[in-house]
């Protein structure tokens, strides 16, 4: 046995027989991975540093997601508020506690239990009635827990969130290398930029794991066909519930990355319902069903989100110096939600299925 076909079998083995079966696929992904891996030293700053990082969270809160909207058939608009409780959680914790490792070891298992808990509770009651019904559950559900956030400023912080400390090793002042390392000085932020990467990168790799285990395929089946599963002689009820808990443990543990990087937690970084469009949006363009697609959709969006206004300016800007009527005012900073928008319309209309589903038609095809 060659040492191709050993590291074809390995990287089998850790896609979880999930290949992507697409060479244009394929080469998005390891873009993607590889620009991840090295963007401390690939792209030096502390901008592209925190893109970068809210990358690797969204890729995880949005592959969480699609194993309920994907996978299972479930509309939830709750998920924000489990990404909101490992935020919380995290923040709590390290506020009131030691910024040391023990504590973001209570908060992040008090914040998974908590998630679990009420996960389960809401699966249990809600999931028995149709999807629209469920939605409109979970709406409120989230609408309350927002607004007890806001509330409860004592524990909370309100409105104004909670700011805290983190351990030694993860503050920007700490040096793990005195000299740069390739132009990059390997610090503090660097350290919890690779321990979120991480840790998003293995619980991904679980989740594709789930999807592709038998208990996905049953999740499949409830979505395709829930009265036929349940004639099968599986509990759809149970099921779903355990897809749902599953889910928001995972997106609770977004929620911890996320807070740890910002060392902030509020209403509007985790519990804002607009973070919920935003997770929907990633899930349609990359492509529901596929953990694949959370990969495309999540990096696409955020890198989008982050520098089309820079884009536009600079296309503004050249326009402006030509001379050129109307195009320095339609591409204005401050219209990018509007070009997202279109962009967002294009990706519908020309991506149905999704950029993975796409790519994975067309390479059907031309084979």
């Amino acid at each position: 046995m060659n040492s191709s076909t050993l590291l074809s079998g390995a990287l089998s083995g850790a896609l979880s027989g999930d290949l992507p079966r697409s060479r244009v696929l394929a080469a998005m992904l390891i873009a993607i991975f590889v620009g991840l891996a090295l963007a401390p030293f690939l792209f030096p700053g502390t901008r592209s540093l925190d893109v970068a990082a809210k990358v690797c969270v969204f890729i995880l809160l949005v592959a969480s997601y699609d194993l309920l909207l994907g996978y299972t058939g479930i509309v939830s608009f709750a998920h924000t508020m489990f990404f909101g409780i490992g935020g919380y959680g995290i923040a709590i914790a390290m506020s009131r506690l030691d910024p040391d490792w023990p504590s973001i070891a209570i908060g992040t298992v008090c914040a998974v239990a908590a998630s679990l808990l009420l996960s389960f509770v809401v699966g249990l009651f809600s999931l028995r009635v149709k999807a629209i019904f469920f939605a409109m559950i979970t709406l409120a559900v989230a609408s309350f827990f927002g607004i007890l956030a806001s509330q409860l400023s004592t524990i909370t912080g309100g409105e104004d969130g909670i700011t805290f400390k983190v351990p030694e090793i993860m503050r920007p002042a700490y040096r793990l290398i005195e000299e740069p390392l390739a132009g990059t000085v390997v610090g503090g932020k660097v350290l919890t930029y690779y321990f979120i990467f991480v840790g998003a990168t293995l619980l991904f790799l679980m989740l594709l794991r789930v999807v592709n285990s038998p208990f996905g395929r049953v999740l499949l089946a409830i979505r395709e066909n829930d009265f036929r599963a349940e004639a099968l002689g599986y509990r759809t009820v149970i099921y779903r519930t355990i897809a749902n808990c599953l889910g928001a443990a995972v997106a609770t543990m977004a929620g911890v990355f996320y807070a740890l990087w910002l060392r902030y937690t509020g209403p509007n970084t985790t519990l804002d319902f607009s973070i919920m469009v935003d997770i929907l949006l990633m899930v349609v363009i990359g492509g529901m069903g596929t953990m694949y697609g959370a990969v495309i959709g999540a990096t696409l969006f955020v890198i989008a989100q982050n520098y089309l206004q820079d884009a536009m300016k600079a296309v503004s800007d050249a326009a402006a110096s030509a001379s050129l009527p109307l195009l320095p005012a339609l591409f204005h900073p401050d219209r990018w939600l509007l070009w997202l928008g279109v962009l967002f319309v294009l990706s519908v209309y020309y991506f149905p299925f999704g950029v993975v589903g796409k790519l994975r038609v067309m390479a059907w095809n031309r084979r």
